[in-house]
């Protein structure tokens, strides 16, 4: 591939959606920067250094000029609408986000989907290429971009190529249902550090490069021959090869920015908001919290579920206690979206129809997306936050509520299958399939001691602000800096 003229950049990120959005002023539109989890995540590292940021503007068949905001340039990858429903809504939100959180609901396999996301991967690996100077640093983030690493390696053998996977990644038996898991195992292999949320995670791809492969590796260490096919039949020996490349697959549990989040939390108009919640719910004895976009994974309906037969069995009161659910908008054009949309709200229809009374609902349910401040109010003005995924890479909601409660109180129930498990296991851990565990532990939220609440928060706390976002992106970049020891390319 010819090097482009324009210039270029020692740091590149490339994400599947740029980190900016339209806003309307009087002269038509302006695109401007969005805070997100992975912009916090990387503003620490990306301040202060000229780098690239490579992704799709978030619209189809549009072309954005690349633009710069401080010392980051943003650089857009168009996508047609077509390619967006088989790339994006097909076979990465149809195929991959299903099977990769253990088979909630049933994925599907379409060979024009795969067709569609290799055209895409390969798109962003071409521009990713023209936008890095010699031996940059370029790290690729998450399950839409699988493809783009072994890509980028044929482009350019010169760069330092990271990966980092913000969801599970399933055990071998679940993976090989994919029709095209050894070309994802060989895209992921281009990277020289393969990053997971869990070491489960980063375990179930070494076994699958095991089974599939045959590489020898000694954990977290992979060896892929240079120069030769992927592919092998199953049950074949072991490869060999005498020229590898080392590929190092390891957990980098991700974590969030919570000095911002801290002082946002103790501002004044966050605390004021936070008491006026209270107010316009009634005051009840009890506020339940579940945060989360719209999404089967979540287990919102779970939750739900268990919290209704609180009411029924008379346990809790509507009158004393009320679940807050705020479920923000996600992948509204596709149907089983549609469908869990059309669900959620009928549940809530019946708690609140059954359990609800005159001065307020059982459950408050929110569809829509809120600000970041009425976000943190909403933290600091419920009692226990109720996070209860099915399957999550991390779950950042979790420690986010950590961090927003400064004054250590609160309480935290969590689902054991989320990567936030590994570290917070001061928060009441739950099974979200079993419905009367999950009654047991709302029930002991609600009754914990305050003495008890500042004690497991204290510890929760300690665990956020020190492995913050800042330490979690510096681990990963210094095993796959230039001045880390080289790798045989």
């Amino acid at each position: 591939m010819a090097r482009s003229s324009a210039p270029t950049f020692d740091f590149v990120v490339v994400s599947n959606r740029l980190p900016v959005d339209a806003k309307p002023t009087k002269k038509g539109e302006k695109w401007v920067t969005t805070p997100g989890g992975l912009v916090a995540a990387l503003q620490p590292v990306m301040k202060g250094r000229a780098a690239a940021w490579v992704g799709w503007p978030g619209r189809p068949d549009i072309d954005l000029e690349s633009f710069t905001v401080g010392s980051t340039h943003y650089f857009s990858v168009p996508m047609s609408e077509q390619e967006v429903t088989e790339h994006y809504e097909g076979m990465s939100n149809g195929t991959i986000w299903p099977l990769y959180h253990d088979v909630i609901v049933p994925p599907e396999f379409h060979r024009e989907w795969w067709d569609a996301y290799t055209r895409v991967n390969r798109r962003f690996a071409e521009a990713a290429a023209a936008v890095a100077a010699k031996d940059a640093v370029v790290w690729v983030q998450d399950y839409q971009l699988q493809l783009v690493p072994q890509m980028l390696r044929d482009l350019r053998r010169d760069l330092h190529i990271g990966y980092f996977h913000h969801i599970p990644f399933p055990p071998e038996e679940l993976f090989a249902q994919l029709p095209w898991r050894d070309e994802i195992l060989h895209g992921l292999l281009g990277a020289d550090v393969v990053g997971f949320q869990r070491a489960a995670d980063a375990s179930n791809m070494r076994q699958a490069v095991r089974r599939r492969f045959g590489y020898s590796m000694n954990k977290p260490i992979v060896r892929v021959p240079v120069g030769r096919a992927a592919k092998r039949d199953p049950g074949a020996p072991p490869v060999t090869a005498s020229k590898t490349r080392e590929v190092t697959i390891d957990a980098y549990p991700i974590s969030l920015d919570q000095a911002a989040i801290a002082k946002l939390a103790n501002s004044e108009a966050v605390q004021e908001r936070a008491k006026e919640i209270r107010k316009e719910l009634g005051k009840p004895t009890t506020v339940y919290l579940g945060v989360d976009r719209l999404d089967y994974t979540k287990g919102i309906s779970h939750r739900l579920k268990a919290f209704g037969e609180l009411l029924a069995d008379g346990t809790l009161s509507a009158k004393n206690a009320v679940f807050v659910q705020l479920a923000s908008p996600s992948r509204e054009r596709v149907e089983s979206y549609q469908q869990l949309r059309d669900d959620i709200e009928l549940q809530v229809g019946r708690i609140n129809g059954d359990y609800g009374h005159l001065e307020r609902s059982a459950v408050v349910y929110l569809h829509q997306n809120v600000s970041r401040e009425e976000m943190i109010a909403l933290y600091l003005a419920c009692d226990v936050m109720v996070v209860t995924p099915l399957r999550d890479g991390m779950n950042l909601v979790a420690k986010e509520f950590i961090a927003a409660r400064t004054d250590g109180t609160g309480v935290l129930v969590l689902s054991e299958f989320t990567g936030a498990a590994d570290e917070l296991d001061d928060a009441l851990l739950v099974n979200p399939h079993d419905i009367d565990g999950l009654k047991a532990t709302l029930v002991a939220a609600s009754e914990m001691t305050a003495s008890e609440q500042k004690k497991r928060m204290a510890q929760l706390r300690d665990t956020v602000i020190e492995y913050d976002v800042a330490r979690w992106a510096k681990g990963f970049l210094a095993d796959l800096s230039p001045q880390a020891p080289k790798r045989r390319r």
